[in-house]
Formats: C-alpha cells, sequence, structure tokens
C-alpha cells in the first residue's frame, strides 16, 4: 500500500483542515479559541496565586484588625509588590533598562538586563526537555524518561567534554552536543523497543530507566568512580574550553546566558519541521493518532514507535547538553534537575506544538527566575511558584473548568480535529 493510500485512510482526522483551506477568517478565529484557554489558565493560576499569597500573608490578618478598609488595601499592596518584584526578576524594570541604556554604561546595562538574561537561560533547557515529551506525545507515546535520558545525555557529553583534547571549538562543541543526543537517543529507544516488541508500557519502562540512569550516574561520578574529578569531590572533571558554548557576556560569570538559546531555538524550529513537512513526521502523527489506521495504511508501527522515543530521548539529551556545555562545564553527582518531570506540564501546556511547548518553557523561566525576587524583595515563599505552576497545569489539563468559569461555548467537534492538526 502506498504513501497515497496512507493520506486517504487519514483523512478523517485530517477533512477539517483540507476543509478550512481557503477560509483564512475561520481558521484565525479556531486558532485563537486554542489560544484563549492557555491564555485564561494562566491568569487564572495568578489570580489564585495572589489569594494564596494574601492568605499566607500576616500582615493582611493585622490590617484587617484595624478595618476592613485598610485590610483590603493592605492586600492589593501585598500583590502588588509580590506581584511587581516577580515581573522585574523576571523581565527587569523598564525605567532601570531604559535609563541604562541612555547612560551608555556598561555595567549598568548588565545589571538592568540579568533579569531577562536569568529567564532565558532557564527556559533553554526547558525547551527541550518540554519538545521531547511533545515529539512523544505527538506519537502517541508518554515519555516519562526525559529526567534519565537527561542524566544519560548527559554523562556522555561531559566525558566528550572533558576527555578528548587538542579540537578546535568548531569540532569539539558539535561534537560535545552530538554525544548527548546520541546518549539521550540510545536511553530512549530501549523503552520504545520494548513497547513495540513486546507491547510493554513505555510509562512503566521510562520510569525504570529513569532509577537506573541515576545508580548508573552515581556509581560513575561518586567519590572513587571512574568519571570523578578525583579531588574528593563527586563530580566529572571540568569540560575543555573547546566544548564551552558561547557566552553572550564572557566576561561576567553571573551572566549565564548563551548560545544555547539560539540552538533550542533552532531545534524547535527542526522537530515542526519534521512533524508537519516531512513524509517521517506524518508517520509519527498518523501512528499517534491511530496506530491501527496507520499499519493498515501500511506504516511500519514498531519501526516508528522505536524511531520516536529515540527521537524524544535525543531531544532530553540535548537539555543536558546545553546545561553542561553553556552554564556548569562540569557534571555532578545528584545532576537532578526536575526539567524531565517539568516537560511534561510544558508539553501539555504547549498543545504539543513546538511553538506552543517554546512559549510554555519561556513562561516556566520566567516563573523560575522571578520567583527568586519575590521571595528576597517580596518576602513571599519561594513554594507560591510550585502552586502557579501546578495551578497553570490543572487549568490547562482540565479546560472544562476554564470554560466554566468563563462561560465558554464547548468547541465543535470541527476545531477539535483542526486544532488536532496544528
Amino acid at each position: 500500500m502506498n504513501k497515497q493510500q496512507a493520506v486517504d485512510t487519514s483523512s478523517v482526522t485530517t477533512h477539517t483542515e483540507t476543509a478550512s483551506r481557503g477560509k483564512p477568517g475561520k481558521r484565525r478565529g479556531v486558532a485563537w479559541r486554542s489560544l484563549l484557554v492557555p491564555l485564561l489558565a494562566i491568569v487564572t493560576a495568578f489570580i489564585i496565586g495572589g489569594l494564596v499569597i494574601i492568605f499566607t500573608d500576616e500582615s493582611v490578618y493585622e490590617a484587617f484588625r484595624d478595618g476592613i478598609g485598610q485590610g483590603i488595601v493592605q492586600a492589593f499592596s501585598v500583590i502588588g509588590r509580590a506581584y511587581w518584584a516577580f515581573f522585574t526578576g523576571a523581565f527587569g524594570n523598564p525605567v532601570q533598562i531604559a535609563e541604562a541604556i541612555f547612560s551608555g554604561d556598561a555595567n549598568q546595562i548588565r545589571r538592568a538586563v540579568y533579569p531577562i538574561t536569568e529567564t532565558l537561560r532557564i527556559s533553554t533547557p526547558y525547551i527541550f526537555a518540554g519538545l521531547a515529551v511533545a515529539l512523544g506525545f505527538q506519537g502517541g507515546l508518554f515519555n516519562i524518561g526525559a529526567e534519565g535520558q537527561y542524566f544519560v545525555g548527559g554523562l556522555i557529553t561531559v566525558s566528550v567534554g572533558y576527555s578528548i583534547t587538542g579540537l578546535p571549538q568548531i569540532i569539539h562543541l558539535p561534537l560535545a552536543l552530538l554525544a548527548g543526543m546520541v546518549g539521550g537517543a540510545l536511553w530512549g529507544a530501549i523503552p520504545g523497543y520494548l513497547k513495540a516488541k513486546t507491547g510493554a508500557h513505555e510509562v512503566i519502562n521510562t520510569i525504570m530507566m529513569n532509577y537506573v540512569a541515576y545508580r548508573l550516574a552515581e556509581f560513575l561520578l561518586d567519590v572513587g568512580g571512574p568519571m570523578a574529578r578525583g579531588d574528593g569531590r563527586p563530580v566529572s572533571p571540568e569540560i575543555q574550553p573547546s566544548a564551552f558554548l558561547p557566552q553572550f557576556f564572557p566576561n561576567r560569570v553571573d551572566l549565564r546566558v548563551n548560545a544555547g538559546i539560539f540552538v533550542a531555538l533552532v531545534v524547535a524550529w527542526v522537530v515542526w519541521w519534521l512533524l508537519y513537512k516531512t513524509t517521517l513526521g506524518f508517520e509519527i502523527r498518523t501512528v499517534g493518532k491511530n496506530p491501527d489506521a496507520a499499519r493498515y495504511a501500511g506504516i511500519s508501527v514498531p519501526r516508528i514507535m522505536v524511531i520516536t522515543m529515540a527521537l524524544s530521548g535525543a531531544l532530553a539529551g540535548l537539555s543536558a547538553s546545553t546545561d553542561i556545555l553553556g552554564v556548569l562545564h562540569f557534571m555532578p553527582n545528584a545532576f537532578y534537575s526536575g526539567y524531565g518531570f517539568d516537560a511534561i506540564a510544558l508539553a501539555l501546556l504547549g498543545n504539543s506544538h513546538p511553538a506552543g511547548v517554546v512559549l510554555a518553557s519561556l513562561l516556566f523561566g520566567a516563573i523560575s527566575a522571578g520567583a527568586r525576587n519575590m521571595q528576597g524583595i517580596a518576602h513571599v515563599p519561594i513554594d507560591i511558584t510550585s502552586i502557579l505552576q501546578g495551578l497553570i497545569i490543572v487549568f490547562v489539563a482540565a479546560p472544562e473548568i476554564i470554560r466554566m468559569l468563563y462561560r465558554m461555548r464547548e468547541p465543535q467537534e470541527s476545531e477539535e480535529l483542526a486544532l488536532a492538526q496544528g
């Protein structure tokens, strides 16, 4: 059976997209409604987060003892101070940024843009990890193992980074990035193969592979281990400077944003191109929507499962590579980052679309960067960050809550089909 027949058998999932061609107004309306629920989910999460801040602030209770009016004023003051600290911690103070630019003082400019650089730096591995889980979702696979693939990708990256010497950066850096991809891909391909050949569920397999990766890293990096530095610390040797990702501010150790953000954006575009412009991407999405129809159409479902999990693992490995080559320059024991698990939320929030994952990653990067400032200036517990992220995930995963709160109509079946096709 040829590819044309495969296209015919998948028409049930693509007929709406085809029928809506030539109707840009309708497509824009559907696209806007698809973005409205995540946006309202974010706004609602911040509103509830503000209520949590109020209820956990003793000054609000003291103000209410003096009168309802004073209590309300204090409540709004607390929320305003907290979220202003959050905003400036994530994006900087616009007034200070403008003054620094007009002053021409390089040090003042660097101080003013520091929050933005931290947001971008934190967002970079988020993008790779989110793309890893989103690609798995597109293929109908739930990759819970991005954290383990992150570990293995980091181990292979750092070994190439410090053990190979004498190479120019133009060769050593891509080689180290490729090593991280290969490590993550191999670790992801194992549960993919087990799923394809035995039917073993990828969720169980990837969770188990995570723990294997943790223990492997401990063995290799613990004091006296094969990859330990040898100075009594459970860390790897530092990678060669030829493997460093170029820094935007090479003379400032506190400004850690690097070229990894550009690599992440390029990779996001490549994933989009792969999914929506290539035969392989079509096969991945077809298997993800209906494996039986894909099999009937002549697509090798086991092959696509293995390829999907390998590609997903490669992206997770790149997440570790950018952390090591751009920020840490070595790999410590207990390299736990949480990126692999936050990636599930990123994929959900981004609707498993590369562009959505990038935006969701920037949001989570901003939340992480802003939370530190919110804690230091407004004295708001940093755990509020976890509450905000959790609320966003809940509202995105259960859009009926948002539709009920804002009295939005249910999407028509045709709109859901169109959204499934991006």
